[in-house]
């Protein structure tokens, strides 16, 4: 018989039925239950009885749907509202006292008029439904990164979600004590109304709000919500970075092991990259990559003076449409057990899950997101562009021994990217520190379907930090500048763009595996064995030095992607001077030095 569950009435919301004795947490727990007057409170405790009989409800009641369990055991599917598949930048909000701290790249809210926006929509609206009361910590507990948060939530798939993505218990209460501090994350699904959707942050407050949505990147408040937005915050309070990146190991054939950070705006590979399997000549030479994270890294100097860095996060949150075989078999077979589909297509045939690019040919008959029978010749997408999986770290072929390190891991490069199809090379790296920061505050990428609004506009996202900063961005920047001073050695910063487009639309860098020929070049430039031509942008390789062994590749393709087009520079260093102006007088003047820096190398 499964675990029953802790339901309390709210009239007992203290009693000694309630997981813990932290009066902050009670008293949060109390004044949500007072506001949405739920039926009842479940306390999530984290075990798999539980859990299991969560899952058992939702498919009950039509939330979730179990999947075919011989071939994908542990799996379920869920389905969003048509209006609610996206995280949705408009409307979420940085609510802070001070508009100026919240900067003109986010979208501002007085905290008191949010407070009383977000009250009167929530108000009695878990009516009929039960409130989860979900412990969940970011990073391992007890690690000197991890930090704890509790969100109460009227959804069942939050909770399993959670659980797949956070660190899920009762130790994250015996870790805060009886009066420990945590971040709070109030979630409602409301009525599912796009007009009144709200994701709200109180930085000043570590609180979190979301209202009238029920997709993932919205109610996941562990997600960007706390990881990035929030705690952006508090790293900057505290002396440490948090940062939209993947990590990852590289082993070299003598043993040696080195560990890099990348950022890259959302479906533009990052999961691919952190999942990388090397090229056949590499893996028979001993060289093998590991994931330690796809997605967040949090980053604290060490004692050694190096920047340390762990993935706060337990699962990945990845987007399902192109990930296949070729493409990332290490994410497709983390998601063979354990996992929660969303949004992607079902064939009826077996009771499995497909989305576009799974396989070359569609089977014949799918059930496609919107839960409507689908064939080919229909001319609409299966699955919708911004379908996820949720599946468990633990389920990825190439996890890190380092995944679960209270210490983290020590870097060595920080590589930055995004979607150009021209103008910024195969690679390059940084001059120093600070012109790395330069170079991350210059990132722009064209746009995907990860969130609302049109596909393919080219926008500048520093850092691929544009919709998770919970600051101000030129404050931002003036603390990876503050950042750079406090270590003695940083790692090398580089930029890389495997998305550079011939006349016809063609992809000129196969990407993919063949990425690690890049990295192989990064990360020898870290140890200085192999040479660059400086240009008028920083250093980039001489094609003699890109391993090309066992790829039909030309290197005239290559030197061409590797090209810097000082005219084109020249374009790109008048359209940033204007993108900096709107952070006024509280630019760091590094920046503005670097920008004149690379005017003056365009003018040569």
């Amino acid at each position: 018989m499964p675990f029953p569950l802790h339901k309390i009435s709210i009239r007992r919301i203290l009693s000694t039925m309630a997981l813990t004795e932290n009066k902050k947490v009670l008293d949060f727990v109390k004044k949500s239950a007072e506001l949405a007057q739920p039926d009842e409170i479940v306390w999530i405790d984290g075990s798999e009885q539980q859990l299991a009989s969560l899952r058992e409800e939702a498919v009950k009641t039509g939330e979730m749907i179990k999947l075919n369990q011989e071939k994908l055991p542990g799996c379920y599917y869920h389905r969003t509202a048509e209006n609610d598949v996206a995280r949705v930048e408009a409307r979420t909000f940085i609510c802070c006292k001070n508009k100026d701290d919240a900067g003109p790249i986010n979208y501002w809210m007085d905290p008191v008029e949010a407070y009383h926006m977000c009250g009167e929509i929530a108000r009695g609206k878990m009516k009929g439904r039960t409130m989860y009361v979900i412990p969940y910590s970011m990073g391992v507990v007890g690690s000197p990164f991890s930090k704890i948060g509790i969100e109460v939530t009227d959804s069942i798939y939050v909770v399993l979600n959670m659980a797949i993505m956070t660190r899920v218990g009762t130790e994250c209460y015996d870790y805060l004590g009886k009066d420990g501090d945590f971040i709070k994350g109030f979630h409602c699904k409301c009525d599912v109304d796009p007009e009144k959707r709200y994701i709200m942050h109180f930085p000043e407050d570590d609180t979190i709000i979301s209202v009238n949505s029920a997709y993932g990147g919205n109610v996941l408040l562990g997600k960007k919500c706390f990881a990035l937005r929030i705690a952006s915050c508090l790293g900057r309070r505290e002396g440490w970075m948090a940062e939209h990146m993947l990590i990852l190991g590289v082993t070299f054939p003598d043993g040696t092991k080195k560990y890099v950070a990348a950022a890259f705006p959302s479906a533009c590979g990052k999961t691919n990259l952190a999942m990388l399997i090397p090229p056949k000549h590499y893996l028979e030479k001993g060289y093998k990559i590991e994931t330690v994270g796809d997605d967040i890294a949090w980053i604290r100097p060490g004692a050694d003076g190096r920047l340390w860095a762990v993935n706060p996060e337990n699962g990945f949150f990845g987007v399902a449409p192109g990930t296949n075989e070729k493409s990332n078999p290490n994410a497709l077979a983390a998601t063979r057990e354990g996992t929660i589909f969303t949004n992607v297509a079902i064939d009826p045939s077996d009771n499995t899950v497909w989305w576009e690019g799974l396989t070359k040919k569609a089977p014949d008959r799918l059930i496609d997101w919107l839960g409507n029978p689908w064939t080919p010749d229909m001319g609409t997408k299966a699955a919708h562009p911004n379908s996820r999986f949720t599946a468990p770290a633990t389920g990825c072929p190439c996890l890190s021994d380092k995944f679960n390190s209270k210490e983290g891991v020590p870097l060595d490069a920080i590589i930055f990217g995004g979607r150009r199809a021209t103008t910024t090379p195969l690679v390059y790296q940084s001059r120093d520190w600070n012109h790395g920061v330069f170079v991350g505050s210059i990132m722009s990428s064209e746009t995907t379907a990860a969130a609302t609004g049109a596909v393919g506009v080219l926008r500048h996202d520093p850092m691929a930090m544009k919709p998770f900063c919970g600051y101000h961005m030129a404050d931002y920047f003036g603390h990876w500048i503050e950042m750079g001073k406090k270590i003695a050695n940083p790692p090398k910063i580089f930029n890389v763009n495997w998305f550079r487009q011939g006349e016809n639309g063609e992809f000129l860098w196969p990407g993919f595996g063949d990425n690690m020929r890049v990295l192989e070049w990064i990360l020898k430039r870290c140890d200085g064995t192999v040479d660059a031509q400086e240009t008028a942008i920083g250093y980039v390789p001489y094609a003699k030095d890109i391993d090309l062994e066992g790829l039909d590749y030309d290197r005239e393709t290559l030197e061409k992607i590797l090209y810097v087009d000082k005219a084109r520079w020249s374009a790109e260093a008048d359209e940033i001077a204007g993108y900096y102006e709107q952070f006024g007088d509280r630019l760091p003047k590094e920046l503005r030095e670097s920008l004149a820096t690379l005017k003056k190398n365009c003018e040569a």
